[in-house]
């Protein structure tokens, strides 16, 4: 009996269909929030440089478009070259950056304190982003001749110009990142006895500094934009001074090589920013 029943049970499997089979599934570069490999990575940094830069040499060397709207890389570099050897081009990025560095510096004092109050406590943010939301769309070229008036052609209506164009971004966006803290670290905080200071400095800021620097990342690329704004008025040194004095003789070569230089310098900071975030928060997602 039981060798008939072990015989119909081997018989039934017999007739059961291969399992399939299980392959590993393979990694897409398009798959929503999934790491792509290092290799891929590395090909796509390669090709978002290469083929802006190919096209440029390509399209200047079809003689399609004349040499005064679109010179070629070949001479962006001489001209780039010319300048630095001259000792142009040292001062004019030391003045710029000190003037964003005064500017800037000065709206991330004001707007990163501000933006932690506003984050933090109701009252705050009741109090300042009603006034902060209006003033942010208020564009800060217009205010231009009103600085000129206030402060007149120097240093300061420039440095001015910064701080408005910048401030009120940072002092939200700022905000925003204290925001994000979840509440329940806040409740657990204070059932294990820790005091109002206490929260805010243990674990408000430190959890929502990543987010502070990458506002701080944003907002210095509208740094950069609005110091050449300021330079197109009234300057004698800075690349936005050297932009304009090289559009007047139609020299194009050298405008394209201080939008080089800008882009570097850009590109510099940015990555320094995002090295920092990656220290200060390396506990972060």
């Amino acid at each position: 009996m039981k060798t008939a029943l072990a015989g119909r049970t081997t018989d039934v499997r017999a007739a059961w269909p291969p399992l399939p089979r299980r392959t590993r599934p393979h990694r897409k570069v398009l798959t929503i929030r999934t790491p792509i490999p290092r290799r891929a990575a590395v090909v796509l940094t390669a090709l978002s440089l290469a083929v802006p830069l190919v096209s440029w040499v390509a399209l200047s060397a079809s003689g399609l478009v004349p040499a005064t709207f679109l010179p070629s890389p070949g001479a962006v570099l001489s001209a780039g070259w010319e300048m630095a050897r001259s000792g142009e081009l040292a001062v004019d990025v030391g003045t710029t950056t000190r003037r964003v560095l005064e500017g800037f510096g000065l709206a991330v004092l004001v707007s990163v304190p501000l933006g932690i109050l506003m984050g933090t406590f109701h009252a705050a943010q009741a109090a300042f982003e009603p006034v902060i939301g209006l003033l942010r769309y208020l564009p800060a070229s217009a205010f231009i001749p009103l600085l000129i008036i206030w402060l007149g052609l120097g240093e300061p209506s420039k440095i001015a110009i910064l701080f408005i164009g910048t401030v009120f971004f940072n002092t939200l966006m700022t905000a925003d990142a204290v925001r994000s803290v979840p509440r329940s670290l806040i409740d657990v905080s204070y059932t294990l006895g820790a005091r109002r200071g206490e929260v805010l400095r243990k674990v408000v800021v430190p959890h929502s500094l990543p987010g502070i620097i990458d506002a701080v990342r944003v907002n210095a690329a509208a740094a950069w934009n609005f110091v050449v704004v300021a330079e197109l008025v009234n300057s004698t040194a800075g690349l936005g001074y050297r932009i304009v004095r090289a559009q007047r003789f139609l020299q194009t070569d050298k405008i394209f090589a201080v939008l080089v230089v800008i882009g570097v310098i850009g590109l510099t900071i940015d990555v320094a920013l995002r090295l920092l975030r990656a220290r200060a928060g390396r506990w972060a997602a």
